[in-house]
């Protein structure tokens, strides 16, 4: 019986076109569980009498079982294919969002949330590794189009479950978007193929001269070793943080500055200012990661990095400053959401260059897990605005967040991982997975590796 690596051979050259198509849906069928949460929060609390910072523990959760499993997923997908992978997660994120419908406790919302998070997961980092495997020669566009659905997969949708929300309730919305969104990915799941060892060769000899990769391949055992990945994880942290606080907490932001209640024309259709925002957010939260990818194929990662992150930390405070006028705020959510959701595109794109394309899936999963890891500062920041009854450290904090990854990105990344990959790509063997790292870039001997 042939695999979907021999079989994806005789495929034509449009073939790994269709696999990153597919995938783009997908991941446009899972973005309504994270950002179109903020849509809900109000709904619960007034329906259940739950604070938002409880309510926000459930979006913590779902962040972090999104994350984390993502290296095991990875590994899966690495071993037997991305079928199996995304039609388990597409079953799992049905599941949750019914189970969100009927939640009359904290605990069943909770875990609901572990659920979904646990198949948007699967989704995610299944379609995530196979753009970067179809197209090293153009890794940051084709992530960039993948992580592209995910960030503007729920502007469609966005204005359609508000409505639903406001004339049939919250739970029915969770339910039948939680059916429709489940069994698309189920049916793409049947269709998706892994791409041969031969053509991800072939398209490496198209890569850009100003984008630099490896000729080695790690495994994740080996590449959690090397100070390179620690230095890539602290900066996706960073600007990971500061984006979740204010995509998860967008709702109760417009509600304390008052503009939650201001309506659009918008020709002719009546829009609140929050709705409206999220709308355009999600639009740009989508272009913004091709359009990064993109430009990172051409002038480099790093220089991409922080261009990207520097207009992030700007955004930011401009938001806090002028925000309260509503067409401010509208222009400043979409400049805050397009200048932060490059990271989904620019992070996994720089760690399959970093670290190879066999095991890209699994690394570009352990990667993600920074997205868990910032996703802690989600409830925090509500605490922290309970206590100071203002959003002026949370958003002081998000700036200088993605002030600290700029710099990062062009003193200390570059420099590392140039001096990285020249010295690893000298040593390592594609095929040699099994040697053991000794010793990694940032110091003497980069990537030296021992039997």
């Amino acid at each position: 019986m042939k695999t979907d690596a021999s079989t994806a051979i005789e495929r034509p050259a449009s073939f790994r076109w269709m696999q990153l198509v597919m995938g783009i849906v997908c991941m446009a069928m899972i973005a309504n569980l994270q950002y179109g949460w903020t849509l809900f929060v109000n709904p619960l609390a007034e329906a259940h009498g739950w604070t938002k910072a409880s309510i926000q523990v459930a979006f913590t959760i779902f962040i972090l079982t999104e994350t984390w499993l993502v290296p095991v997923e990875g590994w899966a997908v690495d071993k037997w294919g991305p079928r199996p992978v995304v039609l388990f997660g597409g079953l799992l994120c049905a599941i949750g969002w019914v189970m969100n419908s009927y939640a009359s406790t904290l605990a069943v919302l909770y875990i609901a949330a572990a659920i979904s998070g646990i198949g948007a997961g699967a989704v995610y980092g299944t379609c995530v590794g196979q753009s970067l495997k179809w197209f090293p020669d153009r890794r940051g566009l084709a992530a960039g189009l993948t992580a592209a659905g995910f960030g503007a997969g729920s502007a469609a949708t966005i204005i359609p479950i508000s409505n639903m929300i406001e004339s049939r309730g919250y739970q029915d919305t969770f339910l039948y978007f939680g059916i429709g969104q489940g069994a698309i990915v189920i049916l793409l799941a049947l269709l998706m193929a892994r791409p041969p060892q031969t053509a991800s060769k072939t398209a490496k000899k198209k890569v850009n001269p100003n984008v630099l990769q490896t000729t080695a391949d790690y495994k994740p055992s080996q590449m959690v070793r090397t100070p390179v990945f620690w230095v890539m994880y602290t900066m996706f942290v960073l600007v990971a943080a500061g984006g979740l606080m204010a995509t998860a907490q967008m709702g109760p932001i417009a509600k304390d500055f008052e503009i939650d209640g201001v309506k659009f024309n918008i020709m002719g259709m009546i829009l609140p200012a929050l709705t409206f925002a999220l709308a355009i957010d999600r639009v740009l939260n989508g272009l913004t990661r091709p359009f990064f990818g993109w430009v990172s194929d051409q002038i480099g990662r790093e220089k991409t990095m922080f261009i990207a992150f520097a207009l992030e930390s700007v955004g930011i405070i401009a938001l806090y400053y002028f925000g309260r006028d509503p067409i401010m705020f509208v222009i400043l959510t979409g400049l805050v959401f397009f200048a932060w959701g490059e990271i989904y595109s620019l992070f996994p794109a720089t760690t399959a260059d970093t670290f190879g394309t066999r095991n890209a899936a699994g690394n570009a999963g352990l990667m993600y897990t920074a997205k868990g890891t910032a996703s802690i500062f989600v409830p925090i920041s509500s605490i922290i605005t309970a206590m100071t009854g203002s959003w002026e450290a949370v958003f002081f904090v998000g700036c200088g967040m993605n002030a600290v990854a700029a710099v990062m990105a062009w003193w200390v990344l570059r420099p590392m991982r140039k001096r990285f990959i020249e010295e690893a790509s000298g040593t390592v063997s594609a095929t040699d997975e099994d040697k053991a790292l000794s010793a990694s870039a940032g110091t003497a001997t980069a990537a030296r590796l021992v039997n």
